[in-house]
């Protein structure tokens, strides 16, 4: 009355979402003694991300905000920052891209980027600077349209965060180009490797012009999804490594062959060289950081994921393997024999060698939880038991 209210009177409640009871075990309990760490293990568990630093018993909140995707979680060279990936809180986007400090400070900052489905990375030797590749909502399956672009943007521990510097345009991404390009930078952010389901090679970081050095025969997959090739850098920048699709005896249909091997691509001179046979199409090769030898040359490993069934490599479980550059050595880690194999996933060395030996370890995810393994003699050890741990990683 008057312009002023009066009263004001609920007239009807109706709910919009039901509520879902959660259940977040928050404690003190380590029911597995500590192990010393070097650097920093961040990994990523019910949404949250999380921090081990010197040792396994030593955990730090990160990121509490439970939303966080697991599309994107990456360490800054340097360990001091975490990029990852949230859910979107409209329906015109699928995730954002963020970037968490490591201090203890608590400070996030928004990338100002939407839709990251394939790929975000930290540019190699650059001050704190991300690229990113994006794809575009669809309601149908898979969900997405990519891009198969490549765009950079800087930020400053201010906040402040840079105008987006398109690298490479939105292209067709050649056979299957509506799943997406991968990426992946060498040791000296020098170079770009791109992977995508016809093939790997580089790009020209001057022109954003695609060079194709290696062609895959493309997997028909009968669903909506695309297979890519796994692709790592040598630590020596000089190589690739993937994982090829080879044909099938008895089969007339290259695209649906069941084979798929370990492959090396030098960059330099020489043909591709066929490493494992019959690895697995999610075998995802990783070498190790280099390793001085006494002639002064520079060695280093390769793990990659040997599928247990490998003419059935969609749907079976892996084993972890590590092998000398040129596939010899060869020597099967973990898990135990008769014990339940590995699900897909790219597993992570350890930044520097086991304090006091001339080891290294591997950190991989099995059923849930956190294990290192020992690549000198195979030991085995789990860090964590909640049993929800989707994506680490290492620095």
């Amino acid at each position: 009355e008057d312009n002023s209210e009066i009263s004001r009177n609920a007239v009807k409640s109706v709910i919009v979402k039901e509520a879902v009871p959660e259940i977040v075990m928050v404690g003190t309990q380590n029911p597995f003694g500590p192990v010393s760490v070097p650097g920093r293990i961040a990994y990523l568990a019910g949404g949250n991300a999380w921090l081990l630093e010197g040792n396994s018993g030593e955990r730090q909140p990160v990121v509490t905000t439970g939303d966080l995707d697991g599309r994107i979680f990456s360490l800054s060279p340097d360990g001091e920052w975490l990029l990852f990936t949230r859910k979107a809180d409209d329906e015109q986007n699928i995730n954002s891209l963020w970037v968490a400090r490591l201090d203890g400070s608590g400070l996030l900052i928004d990338l100002e980027a939407n839709n990251i489905i394939h790929f975000a990375d930290w540019v190699p030797n650059a001050v704190l600077q991300v690229a990113y590749s994006t794809v575009e909502p669809r309601e149908t399956a898979p969900g997405w349209q990519a891009n198969n672009d490549l765009t950079l943007v800087s930020f400053s521990p201010t906040g402040w965060v840079s105008k987006p510097e398109l690298v490479v345009d939105a292209n067709a991404g050649g056979v299957y180009g509506w799943w997406g390009t991968s990426f992946a930078w060498a040791p000296d952010g020098q170079q770009l490797a791109f992977s995508r389901p016809d093939g790997a090679g580089l790009v020209n970081l001057e022109d954003g012009s695609l060079s194709k050095i290696y062609d895959v025969t493309p997997l028909q997959t009968f669903g909506d999804w695309a297979w890519v090739p796994g692709l790592s850098w040598s630590p020596d920048n000089f190589a690739l490594y993937t994982v090829d699709h080879v044909p099938q005896e008895d089969n007339s249909n290259p695209e649906t062959s069941q084979i798929f091997d370990v492959s090396s691509v030098p960059l330099v001179q020489g043909a591709p060289l066929n490493l494992i046979s019959q690895a697995g199409m999610f075998a995802y090769p990783v070498p190790s950081p280099a390793a001085d030898l006494a002639s002064g040359e520079q060695a280093f490993m390769v793990a990659y994921l040997q599928a247990i069934f490998p003419t059935q490599s969609e749907t079976s479980r892996y084993q972890l393997v590590v092998m000398d550059r040129d596939g010899s050595n060869r020597k099967v880690l973990f898990p135990d024999s008769g014990a339940p194999g590995l699900e897909p996933q790219q597993v992570t060395w350890a930044p520097e060698l086991r304090q006091g030996l001339d080891s290294y370890d591997l950190a991989l995810v099995y059923q849930g939880n956190l294990w290192l393994v020992d690549v000198e003699n195979g030991t085995n050890r789990q860090l964590t038991g909640d049993g929800l741990i989707v994506r680490i990683d290492w620095k």
